[in-house]
C-alpha cells in the first residue's frame, strides 16, 4: 500500500464526510474525532455514504438508511458479517493522507 494525498486540510469539515476518488476507489473520509476513511459506495445499491448522517462513529446511508461504523467499516444493521473497506489515515502538515 502506498501513502496518497487525498485532501487539503480543512476540506473535510467536522462532523462531516466527504467523498474523493483516488488510485480507481471512491473513498469517504469523515472528521469525527480524528479522520477516517473507508470504501464510499453503500453495498445496498452503491449510493455515496459521504453525505451521510454522522452519530457518532455510525455513518447513515442517506438511500436507504443503512448504518456503518466508520471506524471498523462494518455494517450495523441488516447484515450479518458485511464490511466496508477501511484505510489508514494520516493528517499531516500538507494535507490529508490515505494509504490505499
Amino acid at each position: 500500500m502506498t501513502w496518497k494525498k487525498i485532501a487539503e486540510k480543512g476540506e473535510v469539515i467536522a462532523g462531516k464526510g466527504k467523498a474523493f476518488k483516488i488510485e480507481g476507489k471512491q473513498i469517504a473520509i469523515f472528521n469525527q474525532d480524528g479522520y477516517h476513511a473507508i470504501d464510499d459506495l453503500c453495498v445496498h445499491q452503491d449510493g455515496s455514504i459521504a453525505p451521510g448522517k454522522l452519530d457518532g462513529d455510525i455513518v447513515e446511508c442517506p438511500l436507504h438508511f443503512w448504518h456503518y461504523n466508520i471506524k471498523t467499516g462494518e455494517l450495523t444493521d441488516y447484515l450479518k458479517d458485511v464490511k466496508l473497506e477501511t484505510y489508514k489515515v494520516e493528517a499531516r502538515d500538507d494535507g490529508i493522507y490515505v494509504d490505499v
